[in-house]
């Protein structure tokens, strides 16, 4: 069975940090890629990051960039987002994504809700 479980989430000040955790079961890390994407309330779900499975391949969306870092560890089958100095507009229910051949989401987690507020 194939699982997916983000966790890590929470609130968190402007300025502050947070590290979301993606642990998969039912698959294995060897081919593919691992994403993140986030829905804001009232609005459509939007990619964030993206890391091949080899780790060669990073991508970021462009209001992250420098403040979001994707890792993996293969070992524990587990994806990472480091999330630093956090802004309002950060807020949203984030899930990971499992593609099998590329970046594109064959599994989804349940998400994790991110909420930055002073």
């Amino acid at each position: 069975q194939v699982q997916l479980v983000e966790s890590g989430g929470g609130l968190a000040q402007p300025g502050g940090s947070l590290r979301l955790s993606c642990e998969v079961s039912g698959l294995t890390f060897s081919s593919g890629a691992m994403s993140w994407a986030r829905q804001a309330p009232g609005k459509g779900l939007e990619w964030v990051s993206g890391i091949w499975h080899d780790g060669g391949l990073r991508y970021y969306l462009d209001s992250v960039k420098g403040r979001f870092t994707i890792s993996t560890d293969n070992n524990k089958k587990t994806l990472y987002l480091q999330m630093n100095n956090l802004k309002p507009e950060d807020t949203a229910l984030y899930y990971c994504a499992r593609g099998l051949y590329s970046f594109r989401g064959d599994y989804w987690g349940q998400g994790t809700q991110v909420t930055v507020s002073s």
